[in-house]
């Protein structure tokens, strides 16, 4: 397998966002020269949540606005259908392990199935995923599944594809349990990670519906951190370096199988949480009430990181400093705009 050529900015990115910018404000250090351009679509609502509890009621509205602007349609049927065939098996993947309050909320999740019914997507083929089971049922999605007569699959455990190309990198892992290659002895056992059956076998186009929290390595618990992530094996090599993450995550998201399939990205903005990753620390959290739709994954992280500092900045806050890295390696394999400037913001009431 031919590995793209990714510079490592990692060095000369730490700082970048140390102070807090507005969206749409210049980066401190100048990104890949590009004429593209990236078009994001926010709708707010002061009433889509109550004491950090959503409200299913006003987020369908939300997201019923969010998709028709985004793809200029009449009907919210027809919007969804410009992005999806009836005829596909749609992935929503969802980030799920922080819970229900701090992870992707299932009253967003739900506002998009109820679109998708009213394109006459198949429930049969809708399903809703991560990486982890058990995560998937604390958060509640498998009750919002028996509501609707869709499926919740865990890319886990659907096992992994030894037939489809895998990422493939020199840096060998320390396999776990139910990584494809576990237990087996051989020279570079451990440098590959598989995709997930889920995604070579079943679902055709996916839905990333990620929420706007911190991730102390990546960034952002984001829309190329979440997929990437959940969709292959032997990750653990990664967690825990900002430097393996902005080279890994960029080219596992680049698989063909992976972000060639993507549809559309959600920014579930209703509670931004700056700090915690994992855990879900609502003291650490501001309610933005706000939705970001777009079809470029970088320019949406590029917008959380930003949002992410902006919430750092308090004088009382001992903000800490993301790099980019990871974002600029993604726009130099041309999965989206990592340069603010180039990213064009509508807000809709």
């Amino acid at each position: 397998m031919i590995k793209p050529f990714i510079i490592c900015f990692t060095c000369a990115c730490q700082s970048l966002f140390s102070t807090a910018q507005p969206l749409n404000a210049e980066p401190s250090l100048s990104a890949p020269a590009t004429s593209r351009k990236a078009r994001v679509v926010i709708v707010h609502d002061a009433a889509a949540s109550q004491t950090f509890n959503p409200r299913p009621e006003v987020i369908q509205k939300m997201v019923d606005r969010a998709i028709t602007n985004l793809t200029g349609t009449a009907t919210v049927a027809a919007a969804w259908r410009s992005l999806i065939s009836t005829q596909d098996t749609v992935g929503i993947k969802v980030f799920s392990g922080p819970g229900r309050t701090s992870g992707t909320r299932p009253a967003v999740v739900a506002a998009v199935v109820q679109g998708l019914l009213e394109a006459n997507v198949p429930a049969r083929k809708i399903i809703i995923w991560d990486k982890q089971i058990l995560d998937l049922r604390l958060a509640g999605f498998f009750d919002l599944a028996e509501r609707f007569g869709v499926r919740v699959v865990s890319s886990a455990s659907a096992g992994y594809d030894e037939r489809t190309p895998p990422y493939d990198t020199a840096f060998i892992g320390q396999l776990i349990w139910g990584d494809l290659e576990f237990g087996k002895k051989a020279e570079g056992i451990g440098r590959k990670s598989f995709v997930s059956k889920l995604l070579t076998k079943e679902i055709t186009r996916i839905i990333n519906v990620t929420p706007l929290l911190n991730h102390n390595y990546a960034g952002v618990s984001g829309n190329l951190y979440g997929l990437a992530l959940g969709s292959v094996d032997n990750t653990q090599r990664f967690e825990n370096s900002s430097e393996r993450l902005a080279e890994a995550v960029p080219e596992i998201y680049a698989l063909p199988v992976l972000g060639d399939r993507v549809a559309l990205n959600i920014v579930d903005a209703l509670i931004c949480q700056y700090e915690g990753g994992q855990s879900g620390l609502l003291h650490y959290s501001a309610t933005l009430n706000e939705l970001r739709f777009g079809t470029d994954p970088v320019a949406l992280d590029v917008l959380s990181i930003q949002e992410l500092e902006r919430l750092r900045s308090t004088p009382h806050f001992a903000s800490s400093t993301n790099s980019l890295a990871l974002y600029q390696n993604a726009s130099l394999l041309e999965l989206g705009v990592s340069d603010p400037r180039r990213i064009q913001v509508e807000r809709i009431p």
